[in-house]
Parts: C-alpha cells; structure tokens; sequence
C-alpha cells in the first residue's frame, strides 16, 4: 500500500462523517406552521361540515335504498279487492276471481285473505276482538307476477269486470309513481343540502388561507427575494390546507359512519323504531357498504377541496402582489 493511498480505514471514517452530516442537517421548515389557533379552528370547522354532509348523505342513501325495495316488492305484487254487493255471494265471488287471476300469464302465485286476515288488518283502527259479519269488509286477494313479465293488466281488469263486478284490480302504479317522486325530492333536497355545505366550506377556506398568508407574509416575502416561484409558495399552503382537510373530515366523516355503525347495530331501538311501522317503512338506519363508501369517498372529497380551494387562492393572491 502507498503512502497516498487513505486506505478502507479512511474511506470509511469519511462516510461516517458524511452520514453524521446528513443527520445533522436541519428539516425543511412549512411556510405555514402545522399547529395553530386557526388551524384548529379550521379543522373544527371542517369537521362539522363533513359530519353534516355525511349525515344528509347518509339519509339520501337510507330513503333511496327503502324507495329501490319497495318499488320491487310493488313490482312483484298485485292485489284484488273484492267488495260486498248486494245480491251477490261474498265467498263466491272471491273464489272465481282467484281462479280467473290465477289463470293470467305472468302470475306465479295467488293467495286469498281470510276473515282472520282481514279483521287483523282493521285492528289499528277498530281495535281487536271486533266482529266484522255486520260490517261491509272487502276480501283481498294477493298475486304474485313474474318480475319482467308482468301479465295484461287491461285483459285482466276486463276480465273480472265482466264475471265479478265486485271486484277490482289494483297493480299499484299510483303507488310506485308517488314513491318515485318522493325519493327524488328527497335526492334533490340532499344535494342542495350538500352543495350549501360544500360552498360554506370553501368560504372558510378561502378566509382561513388568507389569514395564513397576512399572517406569514414577511416570510412568502423572503421567498420572493431569494427567487421561489410562485408555484413553489402555492404548493406549501396546498400541502397545508390538505392535511387539515382532510383531519377535519376523517373527524366528521368518522363520527357520522360510527352514529350510523351504532344506529345499524341497535336497530333504532333508541328513537322507537324497532319493530315498528317506521321500521318496516325504511328498513333500519344500516347503509350497507356501499354507503360507508360513500361516505369515506365524501372525505377525500372534503380534502381535495380544501386543498385546490387554498391554492387557487393563493395563486391569485401572489398574481395580484407581483
């Protein structure tokens, strides 16, 4: 070995001085500070906005699911009503519009209702252990129809028309149109709901960036000095505004999916659901996993607002001063 020659003791105490060089180094400093008192109130801000946008879109999703069920079980289901007629046989009629029903295309199964059936029916308005021999009770008799293939309807309703003049045929289109209706106003309301909170969200960006920027304006001003782009100053509070954003909104969006988690899972005993005509209305408050994924789709959404929202501002900020 030569006298110039450092050998691998030297190589090596020159690499450990360059790592130690390396971790010496002092971390890149935000433009912004992470920790403030606007920054948590931002995020507090942000948070409640998510937990009540999560919320109405929690509801949407909700009435939308019961309005889908529903409109496929009125799709699979017609009923006869056949009423007491003067010089006609009640069970008569009720067995030749079974038999005419059942010969339709299209019907899978008919079923009709007894007297039992039928007095339980009345039992929310006439209580129960009524006799109902006085009383003009109409029978109803349920059909079943191949989804997709539902049979002639006008053929059917002139066919019992013409044999049972008591009887009438009720396919529920009134029904499923209303139901329709209701489930788009309440689409509608949702998003308008949603566009209001999204809008007030972006206003307490739009005012929280500025604050940042008159607050750590001799700083953006030193970045200018030294040569920094604009783009460079923008992407700082972008970086910035998008973690706050997005902590607000896992905050808010993970209260919502946990109110909903502990309502889905207690059924809504608490608000007096269970087992009740709400119930069976709106199936429960479960929104299913395509609803959580909604809702966690809702707070990357918040996130990337916040951040495009800071920056745009900043950019037309930083144009405006140059």
């Amino acid at each position: 070995m030569s006298m110039t020659d450092p050998g691998p003791a030297a190589g090596t105490s020159r690499l450990a001085s360059l790592f130690a060089l390396v971790r010496r180094r002092p971390r890149e400093t935000p433009i912004v500070p992470r920790t403030s008192i606007a920054a948590s109130a931002l995020i507090a801000v942000v948070a409640i906005m998510t937990f009540l946008a999560s919320l109405t879109t929690g509801a949407v999703v909700l009435v939308r699911g019961a309005a889908s069920d529903w409109q496929s079980d009125v799709s699979r289901e017609v009923t006869i009503q056949v009423r007491p007629m003067a010089g006609r046989d009640l069970e008569v009629d009720v067995v030749r519009a079974v038999e005419i029903a059942r010969s339709a295309p299209g019907v899978t199964a008919v079923r009709a209702q007894d007297k039992a059936e039928s007095a339980r029916l009345l039992e929310p308005w006439l209580g129960s252990g009524l006799s109902l021999d006085s009383l003009p009770v109409p029978r109803l008799i349920v059909i079943q129809v191949t989804p997709g293939r539902p049979p002639d309807f006008a053929a059917l309703r002139a066919r019992l028309a013409a044999e049972v003049p008591s009887a009438s045929l009720d396919d529920h289109r009134g029904f499923s149109r209303r139901l329709r209706a209701m489930a788009d106003t309440v689409v509608g309301i949702g998003l308008a709901i949603l566009a209001l909170v999204m809008a007030a969200t972006v206003l307490s960006v739009v005012f929280a960036t500025r604050g940042a920027m008159a607050t750590n304006r001799p700083t953006v001003e030193v970045l200018h000095f030294i040569g920094a782009k604009d783009a460079y100053v923008a992407g700082q509070f972008m970086r910035h505004f998008l973690f706050l954003g997005l902590q607000g909104g896992a905050i808010g969006g993970g209260a919502a999916v946990l109110m909903f988690l502990v309502l889905g899972l207690i059924g809504g005993r608490l608000f007096g659901l269970g087992g009740s005509d709400a119930a069976a209305l709106f199936g429960g408050v479960s929104l299913g996993i395509g609803g959580y994924m909604i809702l966690l789709l809702q707070v990357a959404l918040v996130g990337a607002v916040t951040a495009f929202t800071s920056r745009r501002v900043v950019a037309a900020t930083l144009k405006a001063v140059s």
